[in-house]
């Protein structure tokens, strides 16, 4: 079993030690430089992680180049802002591995004060019921720690390239019948200021992007590897 942890970073220089030493042994860092000016692509090449420039601009476009970088046949994506731990994906991934879920999320429990400001739990409250109306899945968060088959994510022909790339990872998953799970995880302080919720630029800006989503029609994703029944969440 070969597995990528993909990175999307921008300006996280003070971050990437911490993140980057709780990656599982065995597994290869993938951070994709989104243009910091801090010295994050240095820092990452010096703790061992393979550094994908991409210039383009966007949380999506980070991801997508992460993923199109992989070669291995689990991807997990993760901030790498030390909000979240990386040493958890082995249990996300376990998941999927074992055929229980095709796409695991990581759903965020917020650990020390500030993880996560209320304003933003409650524009993620109001994007799960969204969701829910679009796609019928029950899921009470949109985080950004995921894992799943790097061929299925493939096929799934995700073309957003900014804030809606998580949401359209799970729209365009249901759409196709997969079988979406959630598993708790702590969410910490991050460190730096969020470049989305941490300005009203970025918060309005993941707002259009994600609402740009959910209004995309219902279509099977093309060449989808993963098969369920029906969309559901298990518990």
């Amino acid at each position: 079993m070969t597995v990528d942890v993909v990175l999307p970073c921008l300006d996280e220089s003070e971050a990437l030690p911490w993140v980057l030493t709780r990656i599982p042994p065995g597994w290869r860092a993938v951070v994709v430089d989104n243009g910091s000016t801090d010295g994050s692509a240095e820092v990452a090449a010096a703790y061992g992680a393979t550094v994908v420039p991409e210039p383009r601009r966007g949380f999506g476009a980070a991801c997508h180049a992460g993923l199109l970088a992989s070669d291995a046949e689990f991807v997990c994506f993760c901030d790498c802002d030390a909000s979240l731990d990386p040493g958890l994906l082995p249990g996300l991934v376990a998941q999927v591995a074992g055929g229980a879920a095709d796409l695991v999320l990581g759903r965020r429990r917020p650990s020390g004060r500030g993880a996560w400001p209320v304003h933003a739990r409650a524009a993620n409250l109001a994007l799960s019921v969204l969701v829910h109306r679009r796609t019928g899945l029950r899921l009470r968060d949109l985080g950004p720690m995921r894992a799943a088959r790097r061929e299925a994510l493939l096929g799934l022909d995700l073309t957003d390239r900014r804030s809606g790339y998580p949401l359209q990872m799970v729209v365009r998953a249901a759409d196709s019948g997969w079988r979406v799970r959630e598993s708790d995880v702590p969410y910490l302080p991050r460190a730096g200021r969020s470049k989305v919720t941490g300005t009203w630029k970025g918060t309005w800006q993941a707002v259009r992007d994600m609402r740009r989503v959910l209004d995309e029609p219902v279509r099977p994703a093309p060449g989808a590897g993963a098969a369920a029944a029906a969309p559901g969440v298990r518990p």
